[in-house]
């Protein structure tokens, strides 16, 4: 995940790193990484090169030199900008941007678009399923003329994802999965895929400890909550071939290549 492998922005766990994106790339091939997952959010986005011919024009050198690609566009400019619960001519506003980023993310070489449906901008009404619905459905077409995947990051249970799902038929539109919100919410990998892995089209590997007071915690992987022996037992069964992206918690700031590298030794026990 884009920003783990330089030191954090100020006051920020996840942010676009907007004065050391470039330092990303060889730090990435120091770490043992061959693809960023790439981040569009309120506090970086008029800095992101993605949004300009000279920026476009760098990245791409900078993808060839180092061999890195980015695979996929993680949107939390969502996050800020809910498409949920807004007005209409903030949700068309929204939309509309959406719609922006489909040919960029094609254009970086992304396969797919994380769009997260999480925290402030969590689906809780029937009214609020309705709406992605809408959404997806008007935005499915131009992605799939673009070869974009609409990857909807929810922390819906099974049923009811499989519910949503089943209401965007299109092949564009498919579900992210991710180990440690799962489990900080007490879900169990097998019973998920199970239910809905023929439509998983991206995931992230992460590892959150769930606090019987409620909450949840970010952590090292493999100290947390999430039971990865049965998360990478399900991820298998149903036969995913895509990439993953590491979205772990932070290691001390300025020591990024050494903690991502044990953080895929941990991952290689799973998945070699």
């Amino acid at each position: 995940m884009q920003g783990r492998l330089v030191p954090p922005e100020p006051n920020r766990f996840q942010a676009f790193p907007r004065e050391r994106w470039r330092d990303e790339f060889p730090n990435a091939v120091a770490a043992g990484i061959n693809y960023i997952e790439w981040i569009v959010d309120a506090y970086g986005l008029d800095a992101n090169p993605i949004f300009t011919k000279a920026g476009l024009a760098e990245l791409d050198s900078l993808k060839a030199g180092f061999n890195v690609q980015t695979l996929s566009l993680c949107t939390d400019w969502f996050m800020a900008n809910s498409l949920l619960r807004c007005t209409a001519i903030e949700r068309a506003e929204r939309e509309q941007f959406l719609h922006h980023l489909i040919p960029i993310a094609h254009r970086i070489g992304a396969h797919h678009i994380v769009l997260p449906f999480v925290d402030s901008a969590r689906i809780m009404t029937s009214e609020d399923k309705t709406a992605v619905v809408e959404i997806m459905l008007a935005a499915a077409p131009l992605a799939a003329d673009h070869g974009i995947g609409l990857h909807l990051e929810t922390d819906l249970n099974a049923h009811d994802l499989v519910a949503l799902l089943d209401r965007i038929p299109p092949p564009s539109v498919k579900a992210h999965y991710d180990t440690g919100n799962s489990a900080g919410l007490g879900y169990i990998a097998s019973e998920e895929l199970a239910a809905y892995g023929h439509r998983v089209g991206s995931i992230h590997i992460k590892d959150r400890y769930r606090k019987p007071e409620g909450g949840v915690e970010t952590r090292a992987l493999g100290t947390g909550s999430t039971d990865f022996d049965d998360a990478f037992a399900a991820i298998k069964r149903i036969g995913y071939t895509g990439p993953f992206t590491l979205e772990v918690a932070r290691g001390e700031p300025g020591g990024e290549v050494g903690w991502i590298q044990q953080q895929l030794a941990f991952i290689r026990r799973y998945w070699p």
